[in-house]
């Protein structure tokens, strides 16, 4: 389990996160939101070790996270030009090799649910089309955590629902989490147990999202603007 504690960030002088504690339990699906420099993508890069926190800690089952957590964890950053000059399926097999938990054949699985072409040069795919093959690469580790930075971001609905679909079919989400951020609350909402919502670096508010159906007798995107009100 991920136990986040008092965590903050810094840059020069600009505060990207301030004093963040959570815990990120297995079997969930979380949806990070908040708006634009919120600090959503620098959290999961710290959660993914690539970056070291300025003050706090992240523990992964006891122990501090470093970059040797990418073992435990599969992590999809929210770049779009990795790899252009191979296809999709020289990815799978450059993937296999680095990953010991990547499964070729639940990479090839996946390309034909989502209905990639793996024959083609990345950077002859549409933006969509790098999109479901990203997912791929990420669902076919079977890894305890998943972390996704913005996976539906300038996707048409048609795609994102595809991707959607994707998670729920190659996840176990009795022993697996997905940590997602996302502004695509009103979709991601059906698969969501649980909304952590950043504000100027620090967490604003963090429920279940049934607490939020029943409690609040909000949806997703009611609840995430009735707490801005707090603040405003």
């Amino acid at each position: 389990m991920y136990t986040i504690q008092n965590l903050s960030y810094a840059y020069g002088s600009k505060t990207v996160l301030s004093n963040i504690s959570f815990t990120l339990p297995l079997g969930k699906v979380i949806a990070l939101t908040g708006e634009n420099g919120s600090g959503k993508s620098t959290l999961l890069r710290l959660l993914a070790g690539t970056m070291q926190p300025t003050n706090g800690k992240i523990s992964y089952n006891q122990h501090p996270v470093t970059n040797l957590v990418s073992k435990h964890v599969s992590y999809m950053p929210d770049t779009d030009n990795y790899f252009l000059k191979r296809t999709g399926d020289q990815v799978f097999e450059f993937y296999d090799t680095v990953f010991d938990d990547f499964c070729l054949n639940k990479a090839y699985e996946i390309a034909e649910f989502l209905k990639i072409d793996g024959s083609k040069l990345i950077k002859d795919l549409s933006k969509g089309q790098r999109g479901r093959l990203k997912m791929a690469v990420v669902l076919a580790r079977n890894t305890p955590y998943y972390l996704l930075d913005e996976p539906f971001s300038g996707l048409d609905p048609i795609v994102r629902a595809q991707l959607i679909d994707g998670l729920m079919e190659f996840t176990d989400l009795s022993k697996q989490t997905i940590l997602l951020s996302t502004h695509e609350l009103s979709e991601v909402e059906r698969i969501t147990d649980g909304l952590l919502l950043l504000h100027d670096g620090k967490i604003l508010s963090y429920e279940a999202m049934e607490d939020i159906r029943k409690e609040w007798k909000q949806d997703a995107v009611s609840w995430m603007k009735s707490q801005y009100e707090r603040v405003d």
